[in-house]
């Protein structure tokens, strides 16, 4: 249930916004109202609660791009995110403050492959990601009336989105200028129209820059805030060194590809493996990425990909995308039936089949064909010799 906003009581003074009712009467100065960008961590957290003990009304918007690691992990029936709530939900609980959450995923897939600001350290366009979600946070803030845009933002945290200049590329890209509010770090950037006009005092802001958590640890004691999300890099797998791996060599062998979310949670499960004649190779790693790979394959998710699994053992379900059942010339069909026999010595690997047993590996296409007409591959299990395959 969305918790409901309690406005607090707040003493009439002039700089406040002040209505008009239907005969033009001036009414009751109102308190000011902010939009926020709540992702239920300290930082974001902490600046809704500073712009409530000003007084300020608070309501919050949780963007949902499609890259959240707890979400995927929720899908592919990983337990340990099962009864995880939303961080973003859980926040508002805690702050008492409306929190809606806005999905950008469908556009946010155009920044991810084509940044305009370039990527982080993997594949992470931070500067686009937080204009476009500012922009948003923006409209919002136009369509409800608000006045300004808050952010739990400091200065010099991150080094590709939280540097001055790319804090000013954002806000001037997001259609925000002066109308954005980073109270953490307020005391160390130019004043905002908020400010100026006294809906907020300066002398109450912060001036945070760095990427120590000190000050915001102590602040959160001063102010009573004692339940976030732990900081540990975000919940965004475009910042993982393993998803941009993976990332990266599906572009490099599809540099056409249109991607789309259901490729990502391909991407997202799962160990990959590049094969020598360039067959990509996916292995589910537990139950719940068995049925998710088999679903993405049964609704063609990924053109032309086969399925693997070992008959009569307790094993993973392959994904095998990249080969080709039409006819081949003679050195592409070795290559093929090569990388096949690989796929298939991978499958047994994960198998509990023993090491040196030999076992039954099924393959197949499900858009044509039963599981039972599959090609059956004899293969003696091995358990090493496949880590320069690992993406």
């Amino acid at each position: 249930m969305i918790p409901i906003v309690m406005i607090p009581t707040v003493p009439p003074s002039a700089d406040f916004p002040v209505s008009a009712d239907a005969s033009g009467h001036a009414e009751a100065p109102r308190a000011p109202r902010a939009v926020a960008l709540v992702s239920g961590g300290l930082d974001s957290t902490l600046a809704v609660r500073m712009m409530q003990e000003q007084g300020v009304q608070v309501e919050g918007l949780h963007f949902y791009t499609g890259f959240c690691i707890t979400e995927q992990q929720r899908r592919s029936g990983n337990p340990k995110a099962a009864n995880r709530p939303n961080d973003g939900l859980r926040a508002g609980v805690e702050l008492d403050i409306p929190v809606e959450i806005v999905d950008i995923s469908r556009e946010y897939l155009e920044i991810v492959t084509h940044p305009k600001h370039g990527y982080g350290a993997n594949v992470n366009p931070c500067i686009d990601c937080r204009a476009m979600m500012l922009r948003k946070a923006g409209e919002i803030m136009r369509e409800r009336g608000a006045d300004f845009v808050i952010t739990g933002e400091v200065l010099g945290q991150r080094p590709m989105s939280q540097n001055r200049k790319a804090m000013d590329v954002i806000e001037d890209e997001a259609g925000l200028s002066g109308r954005l509010l980073r109270p953490l770090s307020a005391r160390n950037l130019p004043m905002t129209e908020a400010e100026r006009g006294h809906l907020v005092d300066r002398d109450q802001l912060k001036g945070m820059s760095g990427r120590t958590r000190k000050p915001q640890i102590a602040l959160a004691q001063e102010l009573g805030v004692d339940a976030y999300a732990q900081p540990a890099g975000g919940c965004c797998f475009l910042t993982d060194e393993n998803f941009a791996r993976k990332f990266r060599d599906l572009f490099a062998h599809d540099p056409d590809l249109h991607l789309d979310h259901e490729q990502i949670m391909l991407l997202t499960v799962g160990r990959h493996f590049r094969l020598k004649g360039g067959m990509k190779v996916v292995v589910g790693r537990n139950a719940g990425e068995n049925l998710m790979v088999q679903g993405l394959v049964e609704r063609s998710v990924i053109p032309g990909a086969q399925l693997m699994v070992v008959e009569d053992r307790k094993g993973p379900t392959t994904v095998v995308a990249g080969g080709s059942n039409a006819a081949l010339d003679a050195a592409d069909a070795r290559d093929n039936m090569a990388d096949l026999t690989v796929a298939a010595a991978l499958t047994a690997r994960y198998s509990d089949a023993p090491e040196g047993s030999e076992v039954a590996v099924r393959l197949w296409n499900p858009a044509c064909q039963p599981q039972a007409d599959g090609r059956v591959f004899n293969i003696t299990v091995v358990r090493d010799g496949f880590d320069d395959l690992r993406v």
